[in-house]
């Protein structure tokens, strides 16, 4: 299947519980790279959200962003800053002894010290798994994760229209390859009748250097087992495509087997145009490798 590893999506859950958003960016990239961004409350719930992510995608750098609001009346709590409260206490029983305090230190005393009182608002307990808001999350991630699919597939659509219009003139100019390397080959024939007729005229010449002379020339113009490795790369191509499963890491592969057929035929093959439909091959294959970087 031809989908984009480019994407972007994004989901609010809102109730009267709380209000979740979930954010998931996509791009390029060889292998599942995974980034999180979301509250410390929410760290247990890590491996889970990388879990459902993993389970929907194969490849690509994920940005994934969460926030969570919760609604309702906010819960403080205080924290007393015991390390700071030792030494201060201490102090104060040494100033009382020298007669510099009297009394004992009160709360409004101590309320005078911003490092005695930490005072702020509890977080929303959401690190639970199975919790109201783990289960929100989840719904939220799910629906963005749904998005972001339907642009993969979207823009997906766009690059294999791209990429089967290339693969249809590959298999046409390599088909013009082969015809071009044949008629090289009737031409090398008579070129090769001309040099045995010589050799043949020379009373001394050996028969197995005329034999050898002539298996040289043979095997180095024909071409045939190249053109049917790279008919069946396009049909594998056409396969892969038709699959449901991702293929962006295989059609890399593939198109470096058909450059490597190219190379080949183009070292080999005989005719005045050859060199011009190589390098058009080449071009195409070029073009379609950048085309498979972005395909999931």
């Amino acid at each position: 299947m031809i989908k984009s590893m480019t994407g972007f999506a994004s989901v609010t859950h809102d109730d009267e519980l709380a209000s979740i958003s979930v954010t998931v960016k996509s791009v390029n990239h060889r292998f599942l790279d995974l980034q999180l961004r979301m509250p410390g409350t929410l760290a247990p719930l890590e491996p889970r959200i990388r879990s459902l992510v993993q389970g929907r995608v194969a490849r690509g750098r994920l940005e994934v962003a969460v926030a969570v609001q919760q609604h309702g009346e906010a819960t403080m709590e205080v924290e007393l800053n015991e390390a700071f409260l030792g030494p201060l206490a201490a102090a104060v029983d040494r100033a009382r002894e020298l007669g510099f305090v009297e009394g004992s230190l009160s709360v409004g005393d101590l309320l005078r010290f911003p490092q005695a009182l930490a005072i702020r608002e509890k977080a929303p307990d959401a690190s639970i798994e199975g919790s109201p808001i783990a289960e929100r999350l989840e719904r939220a991630l799910e629906g963005a994760l749904d998005e972001l699919e339907t642009m993969r597939l979207r823009e997906g659509g766009y690059l294999r229209a791209d990429l089967d219009a290339r693969r249809t003139r590959l298999g046409d100019l390599f088909e013009r390859v082969a015809m071009v390397a044949e008629e090289g080959m009737a031409a090398l024939q008579v070129r090769l009748a001309e040099r045995v007729r010589e050799l043949r005229a020379d009373s001394l010449a050996d028969e197995s250097i005329i034999a050898q002379e002539i298996a040289r020339f043979v095997g180095r113009s024909d071409i045939t087992e190249e053109v049917v490795r790279f008919r069946g790369h396009l049909e594998h191509w056409r396969a892969l495509t038709d699959s449901q499963e991702p293929c962006g890491r295989k059609l890399d592969f593939l198109l470096q087997e058909m450059n490597r057929e190219v190379n080949t035929a183009g070292s080999k093959a005989e005719g005045p145009v050859v060199s011009e439909l190589i390098v058009a091959l080449k071009a195409d294959l070029e073009k379609m490798r950048e085309q498979v970087q972005n395909v999931e």
